[in-house]
């Protein structure tokens, strides 16, 4: 019974702890996925991405989702972010600021963006409206219902990611020879030049 009025005394303008740490972690996160899409140096939007990458990480912790969280950390911030900057190290991008980064073309991404967060924001509204949690069942974020999920609902488009993670990777080696190829053309062209 004090279970019960301890709850109904719990309302939305009298938030806990960790409500409060979710709402200032949320700020972070957001203010690292902004300076991510709007710096124009590619390490650092790389690093401001591990930053944005590790918050929801952090989120995950405070939903008391554990093996969710450590595989936000293991897959993404170990794995993506490392694969970016390999692929930043061998196409042999610039590492100080890059204007040539920027197409110009911010208002139309702006408005994609905000498209594509609306659409995503229906579908799930729309796809959870009428979910309901089974507080008494195992844990939602446990490492049983979660491997469950996976392994029996999302296996493929868990394999089609890790297929373009490759494919990303193998295409960062390729345009890497290309320009290492065109270099050294380029040098024989000018010896010969120079022996003439």
């Amino acid at each position: 019974m004090s279970h019960l009025a301890a709850a109904a005394g719990h309302g939305f303008l009298s938030p806990t702890g960790v409500e409060i740490a979710f709402l200032l972690v949320g700020i972070v996160t957001l203010g690292a996925a902004v300076v991510t899409v709007t710096t124009k140096q590619l390490v650092h939007a790389a690093l401001w991405l591990v930053v944005a990458l590790g918050g929801l990480a952090v989120e995950y912790l405070l939903l008391t989702a554990e093996f969710i969280a450590w595989v936000q950390v293991l897959i993404y911030v170990g794995s993506v972010v490392v694969l970016l900057l390999f692929g930043l190290m061998l196409t042999r991008a610039p590492i100080g600021r890059s204007p040539d980064a920027d197409s110009g073309n911010r208002w139309a991404a702006l408005t994609v963006a905000v498209a594509a967060a609306a659409a995503l924001v229906w579908v799930v509204v729309d796809a959870f409206r009428t979910t309901w949690i089974d507080l008494d069942g195992p844990a939602q974020g446990s490492t049983r219902v979660s491997g469950e999920i996976l392994f029996q609902h999302w296996v493929l488009p868990f394999e089609a990611l890790s297929v373009l993670l490759l494919a990303a990777l193998v295409g960062a080696i390729v345009l890497s020879r290309k320009s290492d190829g065109a270099e050294d053309s380029a040098g024989d062209s000018a010896k010969d030049k120079e022996q003439r």
